[in-house]
Parts: structure tokens; sequence; C-alpha cells
């Protein structure tokens, strides 16, 4: 994949446009509708100035997994910055695509946590297919320069997703990945649904074996899955 089919092109806002209607239901809050105007107008902007912004498709993850079939919620910052790596799922690449260093560090700790063998792919568009939903607090980003759409919107409208998505019902996994991630604790706890919260360093390799709680070791796709079996659901297949 070149960068000019990784970028986006046109207006964000027919991204938005597009989404399912479930999900444009549970981002009508009036935060999140005020966020998306704003974020339409500078990430529009930043394109109309030749800015090469990735991935050309932000909103991905929710085109794929509908929010009653959301299972598990891996969040983690924003997406990866080098041409043709993003496609709009969290930590996840395109086939054929090198996996980056934290997604291999996640293949590592599947195969010491599951005993999955080494996964050919990069990309973890299966696992959003059996209800895992890969999302990242902030969606787009400029070529080269991580954490350059932070607080500009993206905010506002990630957390109006995960507040839909703790609200429902039915039990939910979170794996928060690095401090982004978890900086939305507190607000998945506020729901009143008996959601499990797991906690762990980015699995980037500056972080990945470092305290308070290494990625390395952290067991939390075996975790996520007790938990599922434990309400009655069934458990994820992290091998794919």
């Amino acid at each position: 994949m070149n960068s000019d089919t990784a970028r986006l092109a046109g207006s964000l806002r027919s991204h938005f446009a597009s989404l399912p209607e479930a999900w444009q239901e549970r981002l009508a809050t009036p935060l999140a509708a005020d966020a998306t105007r704003a974020l339409v107008d500078f990430v529009d902007a930043r394109v109309a100035t030749g800015c090469a912004v990735f991935p050309s498709q932000p909103l991905a993850a929710l085109q794929a997994c509908a929010p009653q079939d959301v299972r598990v919620v891996v969040l983690g910052q924003d997406p990866y910055h080098g041409a043709g790596q993003a496609h709009g799922f969290a930590f996840s690449v395109p086939d054929g695509v090198r996996p980056p260093p934290s997604l291999r560090n996640i293949f590592i700790e599947l195969g010491r946590d599951c005993g999955c063998p080494s996964l050919r792919s990069g990309s973890l568009l299966a696992w959003s297919r059996l209800g895992v939903l890969l999302l990242n607090t902030v969606l787009t980003v400029e070529q080269g320069r991580p954490g350059s759409h932070a607080g500009r919107g993206w905010e506002f409208v990630t957390d109006a997703i995960i507040d839909a998505i703790a609200a429902m019902p039915t039990p939910k996994v979170f794996l928060l990945w690095g401090a982004q991630a978890q900086s939305k604790r507190a607000r998945i706890q506020a729901a009143a649904a008996p959601n499990l919260v797991l906690c762990a360093n980015h699995p980037s390799p500056l972080s990945a074996r470092r305290p308070p709680v290494p990625f390395l070791g952290c067991a939390h796709f075996s975790q996520a899955n007790r938990y599922l079996v434990a309400q009655g659901l069934a458990p994820v297949n992290w091998c794919r």
C-alpha cells in the first residue's frame, strides 16, 4: 500500500455521514456533535494544504464492528504515522505490511499467553469480526508527526463511543494499553454495567517491559476470555 492510497482524501465529514445508523446515534451527544464539526474543519483544512493525513478510512473500526456486537474494546493512542501502516484499526496494519514494533510485541504476548503460533499477517481485522473493537483515542495523524491531531476533537468522539459501549447491559472487557488509554478508566468504571477493565503499559518497546504494569506478561488475552466465559459469553479466538 503506497502513501497515496493510505492517506485521507476528500472530507472527513463524508466518513461520519457513512457510518451505520447505530453508531451515528451514539455520536449524537452535544459534546461529540460539537467536537465533530470542529474536527472536520481542522482535518479538512490540513488535507487541503497537502498534508498526508492517515489513515484513509479513520472510522473503519466502527464500520467493521456494530455496537451490539462489541465484546472487547482494545484502546490505544493514535494511528501509526508511517506511510502505508495505519488502516483504521488500532495497532493493526494492512496485509503485506511489516508489523511495527508495538504489534510485534502484541504477537509475542499472544504466543506467551495463549500459545498462538506466529501470525503471518499484521492485520487484526479478523478480531473485529469477532466483536473486538480496535479503537484509538485519536483517529487521524499526519505523516511523521505522532500525536499531531491530539486535542482537536477526536477525544470527545471516542469518549462518546467508550461511554456508549460501557453503558450497554451486556458485560464488556476493556483493554487499556498506555497512559492515554488508561485515562479513560474512570469513565468506563462509572457505567452501571459490570465491565472488566484491564490496564497495562503500551506495547511499544519503550514501555512494554517497564513497571508498573509491563505489557509483556500482562496476560490480558486469557484474562479477557476467562471473564467472558464466566459471564456466559463466547471467548475470543485471539489466534484467529
